[in-house]
Parts: structure tokens; sequence; C-alpha cells
């Protein structure tokens, strides 16, 4: 509890097989007993260290880096703390198989529920997964994790939606974790399969990790200003500015995987249109409307997904909002919007900004617009370029795999 245990760093990725023994202490605040376990459990997450006399937090440890990136928030803005409420969409399914081999290549879904219409928001007897999404969102409550509300999503093959409450920085990216976790096993338990996978099926609404997002001063919302847009102030104006300028390099952190990028296409409300709005679903940065309290005024940002690592998403999106207040980064002086409506035709396409199309696109955008990333040494040179090159054995190894479609389009010809 106090001394930590020791492990292997290389397993990880962490460091080189040669010097590569660190030390993972428990964070006794996070303690809860796993719902999941025979034996009685205690679960906690942990903060990694070198195993130097000082015991030296690891610089790379996403924990560690989310504390330092909420410093530097009250360093350069201000604010005493970010609030965040993220979205969770999923699926599920009663039976997946899927398999890749030299000589075969494929997948297979079975879900109990088959929509003819808009699913969003359905009822009994059509919606077969509330009794499922009460009982997950009770285990949820049980480990701590506070849920505002679940309901099915407009995905009519099993999409579901559970979003929580917000929470500063570092507790949201553990409640992500812990969600996932509960979710799966809970699952697994019921013999259901679901899956945060971006774009699992063809044609079907992807699966999303939208983030609402406000920061806090003296305990009173900082964003808010009433009679300016959408009664947002100048500090809220700044941060989606930083956002939206750095958004096609945060994507590789936010979106990191290439089955993001099949999410992310013009359709089923994708946030592929850098600029903001009230209420606009195809906007990257979205203003709820429906917020009449000036203690939640906030702004959502829509692109996120959950093949993401959450405390390099979120710190990267905090250091872009930063470097926005730093540089009074105008989002209207640079073509970001406002934009109550969306004209996405050909004429006007050359007009707006878009996030990129591939995974190395965004890869491509992080090399060339990384330095917000580094304020405080919260990013390093180092994790960049390892999360580079992971990233990029990921995009070689699907690039040289032939797809099932091929077969359906090129095999005869």
């Amino acid at each position: 509890m106090t001394e930590g245990v020791g492990f292997d760093a290389s397993s990880y990725g962490f460091s080189k097989v040669e010097n590569s023994d660190m030390v993972q202490i428990p964070d006794l605040s996070t303690a809860v007993i796993d719902l999941f376990r025979d034996a009685p459990t205690l679960s906690f997450y942990s903060t990694v260290h070198l195993t130097d006399e000082k015991r030296s937090p690891f610089p790379q440890d996403g924990r560690y880096m989310a504390k330092r990136v909420e410093k530097l928030l009250q360093e350069y803005t201000g604010a005493d703390k970010s609030m965040w409420g993220p979205e969770f969409e999923f699926y599920i399914f009663s039976k997946v198989k899927y398999d890749t081999r030299t000589a075969s290549s494929y997948y297979e879904l079975e879900h109990a529920e088959e929509f003819h219409k808009n699913a969003y928001h359905a009822a009994n007897p059509f919606d077969v997964y509330d009794d499922f999404r009460d009982e997950a969102c009770r285990l949820l409550n049980q480990v701590g994790v506070d849920v505002k509300y679940h309901h099915h999503e407009v995905g009519e093959r099993g999409q579901q939606e559970i979003e929580t409450y917000f929470s500063d920085l570092l507790t949201t990216a553990d409640n992500i974790v812990t969600s996932k976790y509960v979710l799966m096993n809970y699952a697994r338990r019921e013999n259901l399969f679901i899956t945060f996978m971006p774009k699992p099926m063809y044609q079907q609404a992807g699966n999303g990790m939208h983030v609402h997002l406000y920061l806090t001063k003296d305990g009173k919302n900082a964003f808010y200003e009433k009679g300016k847009y959408a009664n947002l102030n100048d500090l809220a104006r700044f941060f989606m500015g930083g956002i939206l300028k750095h958004a096609p390099a945060l994507s590789a952190f936010t979106n990191p995987s290439t089955n993001s990028y099949k999410r992310l296409v013009p359709g089923f409300e994708a946030p592929v249109v850098l600029t903001y709005g009230q209420g606009n679903r195809a906007s990257a940065i979205r203003i709820p409307k429906y917020v009449n309290n000036p203690d939640e005024t906030r702004f959502e940002y829509r692109p996120p997904d959950a093949t993401a690592n959450p405390y390099l998403c979120l710190s990267a999106i905090l250091l872009a909002g930063i470097d926005g207040v730093v540089n009074k980064i105008d989002p209207e002086t640079e073509g970001f919007g406002p934009s109550e409506k969306l004209d996405m035709s050909e004429k006007n396409r050359d007009k707006l900004s878009f996030l990129p199309r591939n995974l190395d696109e965004a890869l491509d955008a992080l090399e060339m617009d990384n330095e917000f990333l580094k304020r405080g040494g919260v990013f390093t040179d180092q994790l960049i370029k390892q999360w580079m090159r992971i990233k990029h054995e990921e995009i070689s190894a699907i690039g040289t795999m032939p797809h099932p479609f091929e077969f359906k389009m090129y095999f005869n010809l």
C-alpha cells in the first residue's frame, strides 16, 4: 500500500527491456470493492513511478499527466478546474464472431433489435435493453460513477447511451475506464457482447464519446456571461478557438483508431466540420440550447470516441483550450463560426474546415502541430513519437490486409 508493487514496464511499452523496472503505488482514494470477482477484491487506480531513490513519477503516466495539466489550467487561465461530462455510446449484440487469418477474414454480428425507423429514445416493448441499462447504471453508481441518464440511441441494431455527471479531469478519465470495465463485465455475465468501436456496422450510426466541458473559478462557472452569444464569455470563446484550431492534431488522440474515421463522415450526425454553434450536431463543437442553468453553461466537443486513451485525450483537449486562451484565438475571427445551420453543398465546402479523413492525416497533423501539447512538459517528444510509431504500425498492419469487400469488388476482374 505504501511501497507499491514492482512490474515489468517493457511489457507495456513504457521502457526498454534492459531498464524496465517500475513501481505502481495505489491511489487509495479510488478504492472500491470489485463487483465481478468471486473472492472479496479491492480494486483501485495507481500512479506509476520510476525506481530511483525519490520514486519519481513516470512522466508518461496518464494520471500524472492529467494532474499536471490541471495545474497548468490554473496557471494560465486563472480557473480552478475543468469539469467534464462524457457520453458513452455503445452497441449491444447477442452474438459476435470475428477472425482474421492468412486466408480468411470475417465478422458476424447478431442483434436482438431491428428497427425500421429512427430508434432514438425508443420505448417498451421495442427497447429490448432498458433493463440492462437500468442494472448497468446501478452497478456504476456502486463504484462511484454518477449516472445522469440512459436511453436508446439512434442506431437501429442495439445502440445505447449512458451519460454521466460532471467531474474533474482525472476523475472523469478514471470513470471512463471504470465504466467500460463495468459494462463489459456485466454484459459478459448476461451472455451479451458490447462494443464501443466507433463504426461496428455498415450504414448504422457510429459510437462517439462526446464530452461536455466547462471551467470553474471560486466554485462558480467561469464560462458564463449573460447576454453574450450562447451566454459564453471571452474565456469560453478563446478556449473553443484553441480546440478548433488544433482539432486536426487533437484527432490523433481523440480518434486514434483507423475505425474512428469510418464514423467521421458526413451523415449520421457525424461531427466532421470545424465549426461551433448552438444545437448543431454536425459541428465539432455544439453548444446545448437546452441549458438554462448558468452553473452548467458549457459546450460539447463531439469528435472523440472511446478507442481513445481517456487521460491523453482529455489532457490534449485541455491543453488546446489553454493555448487558445493564452494566444486569444477567436473562433469567429478564425472562420469557425458561429454556425447554426451548415451549408454542406459543393459550392460552400471550400469555405469550411474539416477533421482529418483518416488516421494517417491525423498523425500528419500531429507531427506538424504539437507544441501546444508540450506546454509545461505535459506531453514529451518521446511520448508523441512513440504514439505516432505505434499508430503507424496499426495503419500498416490494416493496410496490408485484404478486406472482404475488396473480394466483392475485385475478385473476378
